[in-house]
């Protein structure tokens, strides 16, 4: 099984301009922020909304799925 990390896996995903457009609902490079709004943020990114200039592959929004279900480790 592969040790997946907020800090290695997710974090890096997402930009200084995503942290700040966000920056007035939750912190996108909080680990905690993160988890907590993981089911709204995972529904946008699979919608495609998310980030605003355009989304991510099909393998980034997977990525990000497999680190929430994980339990999304810091």
């Amino acid at each position: 099984m592969v040790e997946r990390s907020f800090a290695r896996d997710i974090k890096p995903l997402f930009r200084d301009k995503d942290r700040s457009s966000m920056s007035v609902r939750f912190d996108l490079w909080s680990c905690h922020d993160v988890r907590d709004n993981a089911a709204a943020i995972w529904e946008a990114l699979r919608a495609g909304t998310m980030p605003c200039d355009g989304p991510w592959t099909a393998d980034d929004v997977a990525r990000f799925a497999r680190c929430v279900a994980d339990g999304m480790a810091e």
